[in-house]
């Protein structure tokens, strides 16, 4: 399930990305969680960073980064911030692959230098949240798409109002007892908005029924009834209690 895809052979010639500013949210209190949050299609850090700031979450440690701007086949080669390339809104196009473990390596370099003790997550809106998504998938596989070892431990995974990239490619991959006890073991919670017109509502739940049944067995999914591609405080309050519950913050 995706709306992402690669551009035939011009994605062998992919340059190496600049990212943007980084915003980091230091914890009002005991550092306890560090949760790399990932904005959508044209966005960027700083936005997600003020909102993020303003919930009731003391002990988390938010990082906010930027995604590269790069030419986006959807928008006809315009540029724009993206995570990974996308070339149709559609449930069956092809993954970007390549883009996807770009992003994903980032969120894990972010995360790599954070105390030992700090529980690690990502999360993410729209395209982020694919982003955050695939990342989920990458810590239970120990492994990027591209084969290369996964190297940070994840205590949690969000995604609002997106999807699973790769959800057609999961099944048949997560048969190794480690890998079984890893995705059991890691709370997701997806959310999304059944007026949703850019992300539509099915890609969220699928992809929350593509998870359970590949063994994402500590998968939430959340629908708001009425709500489109964007946030609202009911759905921030229900992220607030669902993290400190699965994270075991002291609030």
């Amino acid at each position: 399930m995706s709306f992402s895809g690669a551009v035939g052979s011009s994605r062998n010639l992919r340059k190496a990305v600049e990212f943007g500013k980084t915003h980091v949210v230091r914890p009002k209190g005991k550092h306890q969680a560090t949760i790399v949050w990932l904005h959508g299609l044209g966005d960027n850090g700083s936005s997600w960073s003020q909102l993020l700031e303003s919930l009731p979450l003391p002990n988390i440690k938010w990082i906010c980064p930027t995604a590269p701007s790069q030419p986006i086949s959807l928008f006809g080669g315009f540029p724009s911030t993206a995570w990974f390339d996308v070339v149709d809104l559609t449930e069956d196009g092809p993954d970007d692959m390549e883009g996807l473990d770009v992003a994903a390596a980032h969120v894990a370099n972010l995360l790599s230098n954070e105390p030992a003790d700090i529980k690690l997550g990502v999360g993410g809106f729209s395209m982020g949240a694919g982003t955050a998504l695939y990342s989920a998938t990458c810590f239970a596989l120990g492994k990027y798409g591209n084969g290369k070892p996964y190297p940070i431990s994840l205590s949690t995974a969000v995604g609002l109002s997106g999807w699973l990239p790769c959800a057609k490619t999961l099944a048949g991959k997560l048969e190794d007892e480690q890998i079984k006890n890893r995705a059991a073991s890691l709370p997701i919670l997806l959310s999304h908005g059944q007026g949703d017109d850019v992300v539509p509502f099915r890609f969220g739940e699928r992809s929350s029924q593509a998870l359970i049944s590949n063994g994402f067995k500590k998968t939430t999914f959340k629908s708001y009834s009425g709500l489109g591609h964007y946030t609202i405080p009911e759905e921030l309050d229900e992220l607030c209690a669902w993290l400190t519950s699965n994270l075991g913050l002291e609030g």
